[in-house]
């Protein structure tokens, strides 16, 4: 059961982000600003994937890592900001996301997502927003 539900999530988490790539939402509640945790994530994936060109297997594990992370992640609700608890186990779970999925890569490929995370801006310390 729980296989099925994690196959069902990394498909959908595919034609999400497919269709992210093709037509970036804009609006509030769409993936624009303010939209939410989950667009919050797609977005700051794709700019950590920046210039790297992965196989199909290779983007296979990364969506079936970044589903199970997902599905680890605090509830959040639109409108409330987060409490440090829930803030502080985003970062974390973020972090060893971003770990696991850097290890999918090549050597090279590593070195512009190593540069693509130098490049990001960075978040203030304690801030909340959907991705802290």
């Amino acid at each position: 059961m729980f296989r099925r539900i994690a196959v069902a999530v990394a498909a959908l988490a595919l034609g999400a982000g497919a269709a992210v790539a093709q037509n970036p939402p804009q609006g509030p509640g769409q993936g624009g600003p303010g939209g939410g945790p989950a667009a919050f994530a797609a977005r700051r994936m794709q700019a950590l994937l920046q210039g790297i060109t992965v196989t199909p297997a290779q983007q296979a594990r990364m969506d079936s890592i970044v589903a199970a992370f997902s599905a680890q992640m605090p509830a959040f609700t639109p409108g409330q900001m987060p409490d440090s608890a829930s803030r502080a186990r985003r970062r974390e779970l973020t972090a060893r996301q971003d770990s696991t999925v850097r290890a999918v890569l090549t050597p090279e490929q590593q070195q512009v997502w190593d540069r693509n995370a130098a490049n990001m801006p960075q978040r203030r310390p304690g801030g909340g927003g959907p991705g802290a």
